[in-house]
């Protein structure tokens, strides 16, 4: 007789090229890194050890301290706006009007695209308008910059957040509206108090979405804005992975070290507030 395969053999040896990859491309640079931001050096093969003070120096340092600042702005006002656009569009589309699929593509379609391209081609929108308008264009004010860089996050997030929340409407049992209006409830309290409890699970997983999307939002705003207005030193409207680019090749011998230690603080705020959004959004779901 024959032996019968061992199955968990074989998946090692299907799983083991994805997972070596892996360590390779994420986990060992990783590590790396965080070795890395406590040594001052301008390539690798020579490094000076230098303890905590890259970290010093990045809570130091104005710039850096300005993008965070700037970011988590970005990050509270595209959450909201993404995620309002998204769930109504996907509410809207849920309903049975005519030609949804068609508007279900359309909507999703910027996603597709690459994000430095979306920040060029937006800039010449913006430009176009602005200057049309006698207003400042994106790289001369601060304010024009942020709002220029969340009308492009929305337009290219949306789309994608709607799929989730199409999906997560879908799920909804039906039973439960048809329980909510032989108790008398209107549009409003089944939009409350049944769609948004069942929606919890999707609302939780865009939201995380669109939080570590925005946060770690940097090819777009190198092509918007690229940090510019440039004022008393400081790149007014770059964000915490641009600005961390920007140190990283600055000129100077510790402008690497400090750029590391700075990537590192970044992924631990990152982190931090993923996990607190997802412990806050949770809380709240409930079970069909």
């Amino acid at each position: 007789m024959f032996k019968k395969p061992k199955r968990k053999l074989y998946a090692l040896i299907f799983v083991l090229p994805t997972f070596a990859a892996f360590v390779i491309g994420f986990i060992y640079p990783f590590i790396r890194g965080i070795y890395l931001s406590f040594f001052q050096f301008q390539i690798v093969s020579k490094t000076k050890f230098v303890g905590i003070n890259n970290y010093l120096k990045a809570f130091q340092d104005d710039s850096f301290l300005r993008s965070f600042w700037f970011t988590l702005g970005f990050v509270v006002v595209s959450l909201v706006l993404i995620n309002l656009i998204a769930f109504f569009v996907a509410y809207g589309l849920t309903i049975g009007i005519r030609g949804s699929n068609v508007f279900r593509t359309v909507f999703f379609m910027p996603n597709l695209v690459g994000g430095i391209i979306l920040g060029y081609i937006w800039h010449q929108i913006f430009d176009g308008i602005l200057r049309n308008l006698d207003m400042p264009s994106l790289v001369t004010n601060s304010d024009m910059g942020f709002w220029g860089l969340v009308i492009l996050m929305c337009w290219q997030q949306a789309g994608y957040m709607m799929i989730i929340y199409i999906a997560g409407f879908q799920n909804v049992p039906s039973d439960l509206y048809e329980a909510a209006k032989i108790d008398g409830a209107t549009k409003g309290q089944l939009l409350t108090k049944v769609t948004l409890p069942m929606m919890m699970p999707s609302i939780t997983i865009c939201s995380f979405l669109t939080l570590t999307n925005s946060f770690k939002l940097f090819d777009q705003n190198l092509a918007l804005t690229g940090g510019a207005p440039l004022k008393d030193g400081i790149w007014t409207t770059g964000m915490m992975a641009l600005n961390i680019y920007k140190t990283f090749y600055g000129e100077g011998r510790s402008a690497k070290g400090v750029g590391q230690a700075e990537g590192v603080i970044f992924f631990v705020i990152v982190v931090a507030i993923s996990l607190l959004q997802l412990f806050l959004t949770r809380r709240k779901e409930v079970q069909a």
